[in-house]
């Protein structure tokens, strides 16, 4: 599902920020970078902010319009640093990540980031199913584009472990005793600490309302049960020791 998130990048005017892009999507991921037009290739620069991303930058898609970046994606999400004249249906980023993973089973998502002065016009951005707007400090808002792909990169891959976390293969589900098996497993306990004098036969109920209260607390697993229901045969019926046989080191049994 990562590999169908797509990063796309209108117009970058500085390499550094292709570089630095190509970076933040590694850390989570992310692999398939898109460029719109760029106002310069990728160069050495790109490589070295890339630290290490230099693959994302190489099998990078360049493509001359938005249109074609857009292409096969079922959900497009468009970054807006401030509000527009048309309201648009607008995502948080953490419910940007979460929708962006459900839709990537399916199809390619675009997330759209514009140029590093003015962002994405209102023709592109009328593009998007959705637009999300990172809540920054209104003080000071101003995120560098590579700033801007680590936090939605983020957000997507924490979406994507949860996901993964949901869909890992479940353990099998307990199987629990009927409450008949429980209830002859009761009376089977009582019968042997009854044996054993463990408990009065005339008043059981004095220890054994606290030995079901704990039973139940516990709540054996049928395996379980039967382990216990072993274990109280095993006193019921002991089995004779092993004594070593004189000379050989075989065992006979005790007479």
């Amino acid at each position: 599902m990562l590999h169908n998130i797509r990063i796309v990048l209108v117009e970058t005017s500085h390499t550094g920020n292709i570089g630095s892009t190509a970076r933040a999507m590694k850390t989570m991921g992310l692999s398939n970078l898109y460029l719109v037009n760029p106002l310069h290739q990728p160069d050495a620069q790109a490589i070295a902010l890339s630290a290490g991303a230099s693959d994302i930058i190489g099998h990078a898609t360049v493509v001359d319009n938005l249109d074609q970046a857009l292409a096969g994606c079922s959900l497009v999400v468009g970054t807006s640093a401030r509000s527009r004249t048309l309201p648009w249906p607008m995502l948080e980023p953490r419910e940007c990540g979460v929708k962006s993973i459900q839709e990537a089973a399916q199809a390619p998502v675009a997330l759209l980031f514009g140029r590093e002065r003015i962002g994405l016009t209102n023709d592109e951005l009328q593009k998007c199913h959705f637009h999300v707007q990172i809540p920054a400090n209104p003080d000071y808002s101003s995120l560098n584009l590579a700033m801007a792909v680590q936090i939605l990169a983020y957000e997507v891959r924490v979406a994507w472990l949860e996901g993964q976390r949901q869909n890992a293969t479940a353990p099998e589900a307990s199987v629990y005793p009927l409450a008949e098996d429980l209830e002859r497993f009761y009376q089977h306990l009582e019968h042997v600490l009854s044996g054993t004098g463990f408990i009065r036969r005339a008043h059981p109920g004095l220890v054994m309302n606290k030995l079901r209260r704990l039973f139940n607390r516990a709540r054996p697993e049928s395996q379980e049960l039967n382990i216990l229901r072993g274990m109280l045969t095993s006193i019921e019926h002991p089995q004779k020791p092993e004594t070593p046989m004189p000379g050989n080191g075989r065992t006979h049994p005790q007479a």
